[in-house]
């Protein structure tokens, strides 16, 4: 009774501190918006058309050099040295910096219906933090609406009408019948869907079997849609978490030690191997542990078509925090796959650097303190996320680049470039003819992660007070300059919603093969009746 005392009286205390105002950085998005005119309501047509930046290093995914990179209409119209304009083009010196293309996140979940809440960050306030931190596309995953995709697509739709940077969707399977199978369809020929995600955990809510997900696989492979996995065997999970009541465990901690590597290095291991019975590429999403990255290791290494996307929180924390005595600090680093002990985000880096990984998202899904305390007793419902949205660009290049574990170049493919979407190189590139989503980064100056000063409306941060090399100081999205002088300028209905055709270079090869395997089978074998 004593406990259930404390915690109502925490979770009361939690209700009003959430009600408190929070800084001025925070607030800033809430409204959806902005808080001041000055600082976010500017108009498209009040920022010039044209700009030129000078004197940086261009970094592209297979190359960098010095020049210039001029702007039109929102469209990179020349990259090379030297370039004269005049005086009706605002000028942007790039001397000693490198001139990239902005982030774009291939994972995140916003205004995400999830566990009996929604996420705290809605498409303006989490695109307003991602432009913030360099990132200037995300790909988020819409959820079905009662099995449906198109009622799915409608309701995403309308959540990201206040956007204000370009976005794309996945779109997630969570029943199977004939209806989906004809939307999948819709979804790739007449709404630019070009993944689907199949969720291997959530028992009782996303989950789907393995009789689905070979389904869902056919149906990929039939469209030129990537298939996508979210990778932990959700049975064992659900009899982890059992296990872990039973014991008396109920804190975050025990999110952990619910769903130890093992699961997911497990799960993970079955949808490469049914990947390869359908011979269909297949997309990891979230890798979290050395187990699952094994397997894509060994996949790759056979020549199976798998890419592994590792998040920042993945390659850059460990599960210390889940331990912390105050519920509100380990809650917040609660997420599924969970973030596993020291050694395995080591484990991580390598495998991006060696190319086992392929590119880095964030899964930015975040739930403010409140909404965190609904699993103050039991941590099975405590909604699972954490954020990144703003830090990732921050935090590979302070990780990977300046620990001398990748280059430049790479730094711009794992962030941005990877053609895995049919995005490169509308996106994703410096060159004439990209949409100019530019990033000016500054390799010597630094930057602080703080909670209090982040632009997302969640009020903690699971790398708070995290410190590094390396800073984003111009962001343009869209040809106009919406980040620079650590200020904000943006404007929700801005963002478009960019179509991605199928057919990725993964579907490259496929169909020699199945010719190949058919070939190859001997069968079937003419046999006389020995009876007649």
């Amino acid at each position: 009774m004593a406990h259930s005392l404390i915690s109502l009286l925490l979770l009361s205390f939690l209700l009003l501190f959430a009600s408190f105002p929070r800084s001025q950085s925070n607030q800033f998005c809430d409204a959806g918006i902005g808080y001041r005119e000055s600082t976010c309501g500017i108009s498209p047509s009040s920022s010039s058309s044209k700009l030129l930046i000078k004197g940086g290093t261009v970094v592209n995914a297979h190359q960098q050099e010095i020049a210039d990179v001029y702007v039109e209409d929102g469209v990179i119209v020349a990259v090379k040295p030297n370039i004269k304009v005049g005086d009706d083009v605002t000028l942007l010196d790039a001397t000693g910096k490198y001139i990239m293309p902005g982030g774009i996140d291939p994972h995140t979940h916003l205004a995400m219906e999830f566990m009996g809440t929604e996420t705290i960050d809605d498409f303006f306030s989490g695109q307003a933090a991602a432009l913030a931190g360099g990132t200037t596309m995300h790909i988020d995953f819409v959820i079905p609406v009662n099995g449906s995709l198109v009622a799915g697509f409608e309701a995403y739709e309308r959540k990201a009408k206040k956007s204000c940077m370009d976005y794309g969707f996945h779109m997630a399977i969570t029943k199977w019948d004939e209806s989906v199978s004809r939307e999948m369809e819709i979804m790739v020929n007449e709404k630019g869907i070009n993944s689907f995600k199949f969720f291997m955990a959530y028992k009782g809510s996303l989950m789907i079997n393995d009789e689905l997900l070979l389904q869902g696989l056919k149906r990929c492979k039939s469209l030129g849609a990537l298939a996508m996995v979210h990778a932990e065997n959700g049975d064992a999970v659900f009899e982890g978490q059992k296990r872990m009541i039973e014991l008396g465990i109920t804190g975050p901690e025990g999110h952990a030690l619910s769903r130890p590597a093992v699961l997911e290095g497990e799960a993970t291991a079955r949808a490469i191997r049914l990947a390869r019975f359908v011979n269909t590429p297949l997309y990891v999403v979230h890798v979290m542990s050395i187990d699952a990255m094994e397997e894509i290791a060994k996949a790759r290494k056979s020549g199976q078509k798998v890419i592994g996307e590792p998040v920042v929180s993945g390659l850059v924390l460990d599960d210390s925090g889940l331990w912390d005595p105050d519920f509100i600090t380990a809650a917040k680093y609660v997420m599924s796959p969970p973030i596993r002990e020291s050694g395995h985000d080591k484990a991580l880096q390598a495998a991006l650097s060696t190319g086992v990984l392929q590119l880095v998202g964030t899964d930015h899904c975040v739930f403010n303190s409140t909404q965190k305390a609904f699993g103050i007793d039991d941590f099975r419902k405590i909604p699972n996320g954490v954020n990144g949205i703003e830090e990732r660009m921050h935090l590979v290049w302070d990780t990977m680049v300046e620990s001398g574990q990748i280059s430049v170049t790479d730094y711009v493919r794992i962030t941005s470039t990877e053609w895995i979407f049919n995005l490169y190189p509308r996106k994703g590139a410096i060159l004439a003819g990209s949409d100019a989503d530019i990033i000016i980064f500054n390799p010597n100056s630094s930057f602080e992660i703080r909670a209090s000063s982040h632009h997302s409306r969640t009020d903690t941060n699971v790398f708070d007070g995290r410190k590094g090399k390396g800073k984003v100081e111009v962001t343009i999205a869209g040809g106009r300059v919406v980040w620079q002088d650590d200020e904000l300028k943006v404007v929700p209905g801005s963002g478009k919603y960019i179509e991605m055709p199928p057919f990725s270079y993964l579907f490259n090869g496929i169909d020699k093969a199945d010719a190949k395997y058919l070939s190859s089978l001997q069968a079937p074998v003419g046999r006389f009746n020995s009876a007649s």
